[in-house]
C-alpha cells in the first residue's frame, strides 16, 4: 500500500515528492479529493491520533481561533473531515508506516524508506 496525500498547490508538498518515486504511489489530491472517513480512519490507524495529522499552521486554525479552545480527538477527526487544510500534509504511507508532514527529520526518513522500494 503506497497512498500520498497532497495538496498540489503546497510548495512543500511539491519539494518533497520530487524526491521520491510518485510514480508508485496512489495519489489523493485533497482539495480536489476530499479525504473519506475511511482514509482518516486508516491514517488515525497508523499514528494513533488525529491530532498529529492536524496542523495548526492553516489560516482557518486562526480564524476560526482554535488555539484557545480544548480540542478532543473528536473536534480533531471533524474538522480534519470538514475541511482539507487542516491536514499536516503530505501524508504519505508505505506498507503499514507513515510519514506525516514536513519535518527535516521526517524528510529524511521517507526519502531513505523510499530509496529502498
Amino acid at each position: 500500500m503506497y497512498k500520498i496525500y497532497y495538496l498540489k498547490t503546497c510548495n512543500t508538498c511539491s519539494r518533497i515528492l520530487k524526491d521520491i518515486p510518485t510514480e508508485k504511489f496512489e495519489m489523493f489530491e485533497i482539495k480536489s479529493q476530499p479525504i473519506s472517513v475511511a482514509q482518516l480512519d486508516e491514517m488515525f490507524k497508523l499514528s494513533g491520533s488525529y491530532e498529529v495529522l492536524f496542523s495548526r499552521r492553516a489560516k482557518k486554525y486562526h480564524q476560526m481561533d482554535l488555539k484557545n479552545q480544548d480540542l478532543s480527538e473528536k473536534d480533531y477527526r471533524r474538522l480534519l473531515l470538514d475541511e482539507y487544510t487542516f491536514l499536516k500534509r503530505p501524508v504519505i504511507l508505505i506498507d503499514g508506516a507513515i510519514f506525516i508532514g514536513s519535518s527535516k527529520k521526517n524528510v529524511t526518513d521517507l526519502v531513505q524508506v523510499c530509496s529502498n522500494l
